[in-house]
């Protein structure tokens, strides 16, 4: 049996443990010190736009106190983009909030500004109390930053921007998560980059950034002793991930530039089969990570190959690869509660497909790829 080619995989730069030997040989081994500190100073150096950035144990928990930190509570609404992982909506739920779940459009795959428009209206007919938008820039691709800011502010909602998968991406020259009121980054096993696991808030202010991390730390008053008068989270990131996280920042922009060489790979592949699209940017104002590179199949132009056939042939050559997300509307967790919207996130579910993308693919990773790809497609 070949190696596993894995979708995406962790890939060091060779500087990571030069962070973790310094925690050890200092004993900061613990969820603070200075690689918390320094990791933070990275991001804020770059991401730019005055961002103020806390260091957090995952993305999910940055999306969970971002949207304590824009007062959703018990019986609010938040609006959630429906195609995108779990962990977007899950903290919605955490809170005693409803998740109200918005279509794709076609061009970025995100948000649709039309249908959210059209569930702001409806929802707010009904009585209903929107708190805020989660927007994500699905597979590193932007969502339609300025549509989606002209809805939300002409009905006073605050955006929670989920960039989870967008590190590295950017609209108009400005990077991604330093688009919405509050904004969050990922630092799982299989992102751009990674600590292991982990993630970030992104916050406007350095005030906002401080309560962040103040409910990450427990919520512990200014005392001598251990004082709490609000809820708090054991949230906050370890000094030894986040020395990988430095090391990670060291070769963000090369791994980004190798996604982007992966990307290119597969429209070169694919440019002349006939019923088969690269997801890709819509103009040049867009700038993708392109954290996974990922396909659709019209069956009626590939005499009646599909996304499946192809995952199962990689499947067979020991090549992962996987459907796109599984819309959350479509989820058996979140089906009750409301969606707007047609039906374009459910069809590239049952057309889509992510690919191996990973910064550390080889030559011959990609000659595996291929030949099972011409072997399916018979070109």
């Amino acid at each position: 049996m070949n190696s596993k080619i894995w979708l995406s995989s962790p890939h060091m730069g060779g500087t990571e443990q030069k962070f973790i030997q310094e925690a050890f040989d200092d004993n900061w081994v613990a969820p603070l010190g200075p690689n918390v500190n320094g990791l933070e100073k990275d991001l804020e150096n770059y991401l730019g736009n005055q961002a103020r950035v806390g260091a957090l144990s995952s993305g999910t928990a940055a999306i969970h106190l971002g949207l304590i930190l824009l007062g959703v509570q018990e019986g609010d609404e938040v609006i959630c983009q429906s195609m995108t992982f779990s962990a977007s909506a899950n903290p919605i739920l955490y809170l005693g909030a409803t998740p109200v779940f918005i279509d794709s459009e076609e061009q970025t795959w995100n948000l649709c500004p039309v249908a959210l428009e059209k569930a702001i209206v409806d929802r707010i007919q009904k009585g209903k109390k929107l708190k805020a938008i989660i927007a994500v820039h699905l597979y590193g691709v932007p969502y339609q930053i300025e549509a989606v800011r002209a809805v939300a502010d002409k009905y006073s909602i605050p955006i929670l921007e989920d960039s989870a998968e967008a590190l590295g991406s950017t609209y108009k020259g400005q990077k991604c998560g330093t688009f919405g009121d509050i904004g969050i980054l990922s630092f799982n096993g299989n992102k751009i980059i990674t600590t292991s696991g982990g993630g970030a808030i992104v916050t406007k202010t350095a005030v906002l950034k401080e309560k962040a991390i103040f409910y990450a730390t427990q919520s512990r008053d200014n005392a001598p002793h251990y004082q709490h008068s609000e809820i708090g989270y054991n949230y906050r990131m370890s000094n030894i991930c986040a020395g990988i996280g430095r090391g990670q920042m060291e070769v963000l922009d090369e791994h980004v530039a190798l996604r982007r060489q992966m990307h290119d790979f597969y429209v070169d592949i694919f440019a002349s089969i006939e019923g088969v699209d690269v997801f890709s940017t819509p103009n040049d104002d867009y700038f993708a990570n392109y954290w996974l590179s990922a396909i659709t199949i019209d069956a009626t132009k590939t005499n009646g190959i599909t996304a499946e056939t192809l995952r199962v042939a990689l499947e067979a050559e020991n090549i992962e690869s996987r459907p796109l997300w599984k819309p959350m509307h479509l989820q058996p967790i979140f089906e009750k509660y409301p969606y707007y919207g047609k039906t374009v996130a459910e069809n590239l579910f049952e057309n889509g497909l992510c690919l191996p993308s990973g910064s550390n693919l080889t030559n011959d990773d990609r000659e595996r790829i291929v030949k099972v790809i011409k072997a399916v497609f018979g070109s």
